[in-house]
């Protein structure tokens, strides 16, 4: 893998916590415009500058990306982001903390590297995806990157773990860090190290060098669109001979792929197809092996957690029931149809319920594992959903096999927690 430093364009440090959001795909426009309120130095005012217009304003209007570039402007003119004067990487580290719900009740940290990523890798398949991307998604984020200039936030890449790069990692975090704090609302720990020394960052450079793939984890709209906008620089720019441009260059987070967290990523549907309860059951016992969990559950839902691959928690009608899916309903040996995605999708949504398209059909709705299975229960109790669907998390192997073999995961697939937060460095592409 190809990658290089480059001069970032950070908060000082006494302004990080007004400056860094989350990511702008997270929340909506009202949320992101409740978040900023009073702030006028928080990042949504670049990343979802609708939020400078009256409610309702349309997210895609030329007047709203007009109003990115100037408060962009106006962010470096007041000093609430400032340029490194040399180029740098970064350490970039995400804490779950003991008492979260996901950490199992142990404080757990991942380290990323913020780095140049170079678009070749990116168009050429050495930076591998596993999944679609939307073309009005990619091209919204065109838009921003081209009339910024900038990567105005990181994509989130896996590389394999590397014992000599975890080393570095270690030597770095030893340091006083440039910030330190606790995003809102979610409660994750974020601490950021700026590497000066130049024999590091040359070492870095060379051992990525002997890298032969990166995964994207969270981020394929923004991927897509920043190696797009490179590649148009790039032909614009190719009488001018520029050894390696800015524009030839993403910025990315990359984590070793050991120490990502990725949590489930459930269903809830809004009817049974005209079956009753009783025939839905009756029909589920086709494909799946099902138990009644005795008691309803209120407050600790570990009890009704799936247990592993292929193990499925059902909620419908006030009652909890395991679903296991039979032998021979699968096949091991495919790495898309061994996914708990894909099993549930056609024995379930497709087979009994009729649901065939995950991404446009309007009777399901899909739940990050961030808000727990009360969220799934709630949803059915409240009348909305008429049942819901907790899976197994995916794991970051079947991940990176689905990429090497080239195919695609289903929709709603992959969910990764903690976050990536924006505003803590900015990658200028010229």
């Amino acid at each position: 893998m190809k990658i290089k430093p480059f001069r970032g364009i950070r908060p000082p440090k006494e302004l990080v916590e007004q400056v860094n959001s989350r990511p702008y795909d997270v929340l909506n426009s009202e949320e992101a415009r409740a978040e900023a309120a009073g702030n006028e130095k928080s990042l949504y005012h670049i990343i979802k500058p609708e939020i400078n217009f009256a409610p309702g304003t349309d997210e895609h209007d030329p007047r709203v990306y007009d109003a990115a570039v100037e408060q962009f402007k106006l962010f470096k003119e007041k000093g609430w982001l400032v340029q490194d004067k040399e180029e740098k990487y970064y350490v970039y580290s995400q804490t779950i903390l003991a008492d979260n719900p996901l950490s199992g009740g142990k404080e757990k940290t991942q380290y990323g590297l913020v780095v140049g990523a170079w678009v070749d890798d990116y168009l050429e398949g050495r930076i591998k995806k596993h999944e679609l991307t939307r073309k009005d998604k990619e091209e919204d984020r065109m838009k921003h990157v081209r009339v910024l200039n900038a990567n105005m936030e990181p994509v989130f890449f896996a590389y394999p773990h590397r014992e000599d790069l975890r080393a570095i990692i270690q030597e770095v975090t030893k340091g006083e860090p440039e910030y330190d704090f606790i995003g809102a609302p979610e409660g994750f720990r974020h601490t950021f190290w700026v590497i000066n020394d130049r024999a590091t960052i040359d070492r870095i450079t060379e051992i990525f060098a002997q890298i032969p793939a990166m995964y994207i984890a969270d981020g394929h709209h923004r991927s897509a669109a920043a190696a797009r906008v490179g590649e148009e620089l790039k032909i614009k720019n190719e009488k001018l001979k520029i050894k390696e441009p800015e524009y030839e260059f993403f910025m990315a987070v990359c984590f070793p792929d050991d120490e990502l967290n990725i949590i489930d990523y459930n269903r809830v549907v809004k009817d049974l197809n005209g079956l009753s309860e009783e025939q839905f059951i009756k029909a589920l016992g086709e494909d799946f092996e099902i138990t009644n969990y005795e008691l309803r559950i209120t407050d600790d839902y570990s009890a009704v957690k799936p247990k592993g691959l292929h193990n499925f928690s059902l909620y419908m009608g006030g009652q909890w029931y395991s679903l296991t899916a039979k032998e021979g309903r699968y096949d091991d040996s495919d790495p898309i149809g061994v996914l708990d995605v894909t099993i549930s999708s056609n024995l379930i949504l497709d087979k009994i319920l009729g649901i065939k398209d995950l991404r446009s059909d309007k009777r399901i709705d899909f739940v990050g594992g961030i808000r727990g299975l009360g969220e799934l229960q709630r949803r059915v109790d409240s009348g909305e959903m008429k049942m819901a669907l907790a899976l197994y998390p995916v794991t970051m192997q079947q991940i990176i096999d689905i990429a090497d073999s080239g195919n695609i995961m289903p929709p709603k697939t992959t969910w990764f927690e903690p976050k990536l937060r924006s505003g803590l460095v900015v990658h200028e592409l010229s």
